[in-house]
């Protein structure tokens, strides 16, 4: 005999219960009920009704009462004068949620195996990107249709948030579907077909070149203060990730010792990682906290509870006319400036980075982190992006590492 959970998650193809009672599952994942009746030496099937209007119980009392008809030698194909064919009072149809309510329930569900940087990025992508556009849809209206619609305006801006968006809407359409909320398996392979086609990823990280860093700077450095602005500085001065630089903590600073000491969990390569913190940068750490709401929570936050979105610092690098670049791109012309600009190793510039060592041999070697050269470097960086324009970096002469 069939259970109700198993109804809800049947494959297709049939399943008996009992007594010709049989639950059949197309490919398409539309199921309904059949009963199977010998009659006059003759088998014959007749159709009870849908699954997703007759439950399990129902299509019981169905099959029961058409047995009996049967058994009275009354022609099962004839209506029934007892009532039997008399249609059964409508079901209340569930209320199904909305996307955003599906979506967060999905979040719920699942964020217990995520780290935390998966957690903030999960629900915040949703709420810039989708919620506006199609949050209010009903979830089992929500169609590849409405997904690419949702999906267009940002495709080509933000490629790679775009594709985890996709990927994260694609988890909710399975999560609904488990709960009960949609009839069918949706798969959302085929949005791509209505997108344009992304180009290759390393054009999604234009950079500046580094002899235009120091205008771009000293703009934001005297310009009206915000959050943005100088959250954005400060990435370009400790030539940091944006994921990093918008979930800092004050908690990771040490003022005194102008050290910016990152977990292993919010690090690309989950290994932790210590920035040495130049004057300017410790600058705006000053200010910052004389207005804090916590010693402990994050820094750069105009809610005092919530990061910055991603797309909060390429707004103010468009509105500060560089929207010609990205802000994962600063992290290129630094690497350009030390290399060019200066006599450091490029594995200093590199561990300055935080990139992985690739070579497993040479990591297992390489027991330094070059913190005391790493700090020499950022100072250089620093005073690089502060020179006035008389010093600009066409202009050779900038120390060099001995």
């Amino acid at each position: 005999m069939l259970t109700a959970l198993q109804v809800k998650h049947a494959k297709p193809g049939k399943h008996l219960d009992h007594h010709g009672l049989c639950l059949v599952v197309r490919p398409s994942g539309g199921k309904f009920w059949t009963m199977r009746i010998q009659r006059g030496g003759r088998r014959r099937e007749f159709g009870l009704g849908s699954a997703y209007d007759v439950s399990l119980d129902e299509a019981r009392a169905k099959a029961y009462a058409l047995r009996q008809r049967v058994k009275r030698g009354e022609n099962p194909q004839q209506p029934d004068p007892g009532g039997f064919e008399r249609p059964l009072p409508a079901r209340v149809a569930p209320k199904l949620p909305t996307f955003e309510k599906a979506a967060r329930d999905c979040y719920d569900a699942l964020k217990d195996g995520w780290d935390d940087k998966r957690k903030r990025n999960w629900l915040s992508s949703f709420e810039q990107h989708v919620f506006p556009l199609m949050g209010a849809t009903r979830i089992d209206e929500v169609d590849t249709a409405a997904v690419r619609d949702a999906l267009a305006p940002v495709w080509l801006k933000i490629p790679d948030t775009s594709r985890r968006i996709l990927q994260r809407m694609q988890a909710v359409l399975d999560f609904a579907h488990i709960k009960g909320w949609r009839e069918a398996e949706t798969s959302l392979r085929t949005v791509r077909k209505g997108l344009p086609r992304h180009t290759d990823r390393s054009n999604h990280y234009a950079a500046m070149p580094y002899a235009e860093a120091p205008a771009l700077a000293r703009k934001l450095r005297d310009e009206d203060a915000s959050i943005g602005r100088d959250a954005l500085r400060f990435l370009i001065l400790t030539a940091a990730r944006s994921g990093e630089v918008r979930g800092a903590l004050w908690s990771e600073i040490d003022r005194t010792r102008g050290i910016w000491s990152i977990p292993a969990d919010r690090m690309k390569a989950r290994e932790p990682h210590t920035i040495p913190l130049s004057t300017q940068a410790l600058s705006i750490l000053d200010r910052l906290w004389k207005v804090r709401t916590s010693n402990e929570g994050l820094i750069f936050t105009s809610t005092a509870k919530a990061a910055l979105s991603d797309m909060t610092l390429s707004k103010v690098l468009k509105a500060s006319g560089a929207d010609a670049y990205t802000v994962h791109g600063f992290r290129s012309a630094f690497t350009d400036w030390a290399s060019e600009q200066t006599s450091f190793p490029k594995e200093v510039a590199d561990k300055a980075l935080a990139h992985k060592v690739p070579d497993r041999v040479e990591a297992a070697y390489r027991r330094t982190d070059f913190f005391e050269k790493r700090r020499e470097l950022m100072k250089l960086w620093a005073d690089f992006l502060d020179a006035d324009d008389a010093k600009t970096a066409a202009k050779p002469g900038l120390p060099l590492a001995a």
